[in-house]
């Protein structure tokens, strides 16, 4: 099969050698794996942290978004068929979606939703799993709950916060509050459903208090949340929630010990790395996010369409990731 792969980290976007275009076999579904012909995938942020960092034993495939239809099962699989188109977010230990064929465990698939394309399907299940891990698991939202409470998210804009808002939205009776610095960003987080948008450019404090709200009762830190952890401290009220996904390099949690503030991490692939009990669950919630979708509360967050499936294409997603300019989801299909 055809796969894009790297073998050398640490090589710039621009360099050729750093994801190049291979052939490798194609792999045999284990016992409770899904055997996926591959359509459409997405590029995230920890695509590009791999590449960049994580020097691999042999060629890998980056990659885990995708979207494709079942070509064989394994013994033990049930549910899906041959011929299903499925999504799913992947295992960050195997092989990744850059590639015609993958591998997925079937607990962390299900059928994608049947309104959209692939491609706009394919910009959702890493950001969808997070998301929703992070507003239902960490911070222990309930469905329909938070009346009365108020939620910032910091870094709202890309590909987590922008699914991460349109659930807030409808899922929630949470005051959502976005922050973004350019004026598209801040356009795009309106349309999703935040209440307000403010730019993390600027001070946060004195931009949350003229819009009425002094203090938040929770905070989602989506990127740079060393620069801003100051800050976040000061506007959380107490015994207030932070939650973050990102990897600052030190962390010193003293600070949130006068307001009682609780810390949270979402990392969405735990599950599948150490093969949880409740592992399923992200089945589960992507097989309701794709009703969610097919019923239109929710919306595709792809911002970028960047053609076939190609080393070339691969890295000018990694170029634009590492840029921060990307609004949205990067989505390639095809090969």
């Amino acid at each position: 099969m055809k796969a894009i792969v790297y073998d050398k980290a640490g090589l710039p976007a621009t360099d050729p050698a750093c994801l190049y275009e291979t052939e490798l076999p194609t792999p045999v579904p284990g016992e409770q794996d899904l055997l996926v012909r591959i359509a459409a995938i997405a590029v995230n942020p920890v695509d590009v942290k791999l590449r960049a960092a994580v020097q691999p034993a042999g060629p890998r495939i980056l990659g885990w978004d995708g979207v494709g239809t079942v070509e064989a099962v394994g013994a033990t699989v049930s549910g899906v068929k041959k011929g299903d188109r499925v999504w799913f977010a992947g295992d960050i230990t195997r092989q990744g979606t850059y590639a015609e064929y993958t591998v997925v465990d079937h607990r962390i698939a299900s059928l994608a939703p049947t309104s959209i394309s692939e491609a706009e399907a394919a910009a959702l299940p890493l950001t969808a799993i997070t998301a929703w891990e992070l507003l239902f698991d960490r911070l222990r939202i309930a469905r329909g709950g938070g009346e009365g409470e108020r939620l910032l998210v910091i870094g709202a804009g890309g590909g987590v916060g922008s699914i991460l808002v349109q659930l807030a939205a409808q899922l929630t009776q949470l005051t959502v509050i976005g922050t973004a610095s350019r004026p598209e960003t801040k356009r795009w987080l309106n349309e999703l459903g935040a209440q307000a948008v403010i730019d993390h450019s600027k001070p946060l404090q004195p931009q949350l208090a003229e819009l009425g709200y002094p203090v938040v009762d929770h905070v989602i830190s989506l990127t740079h949340t060393d620069q801003y952890y100051a800050q976040i401290i000061e506007i959380l009220k107490p015994e207030g929630q932070l939650a973050l996904i990102d990897d600052p390099a030190t962390l010193d949690a003293m600070p949130l010990k006068r307001k009682s503030i609780s810390l949270h991490w979402e990392f969405m692939f735990t599950r599948s790395m150490y093969r949880t009990a409740d592992m399923s669950k992200q089945r589960d919630l992507l097989a309701e996010v794709a009703s969610l979708i097919d019923a239109g509360a929710l919306k595709t967050t792809l911002g970028e369409d960047l053609g076939r499936i190609s080393a070339e294409n691969l890295r000018k997603a990694h170029e634009l990731l590492e840029s921060h300019r990307a609004v949205g989801k990067l989505v390639l299909s095809g090969f």
